[in-house]
């Protein structure tokens, strides 16, 4: 059992990390993007994508700036 909890400890800190706003945004643009793939027009998810990706680092860089001000 202890080895299944440090299996499980090893893969939350690795796709968690250090913010979980970028885990989940990660997550969030994965299935925008292959919901849009399928769904809109060829050109329209490449625009969407990329104004996706930046507005999750948008939105998890306070946290980021709080993390690092942390000593």
């Amino acid at each position: 059992m202890k080895y299944l909890a440090a299996f499980g400890a090893f893969w939350y800190d690795f796709i968690v990390g250090d913010s979980i706003v970028l885990a989940i945004g990660g997550v969030s643009v994965l299935v925008l993007g292959y919901v849009a793939s399928r769904v809109m027009a060829e050109a329209l998810p490449q625009l969407l994508l990329p104004a996706a990706v930046l507005t999750t680092l948008v939105v998890s860089l306070p946290g980021l700036i709080r993390w690092r001000g942390r000593s």
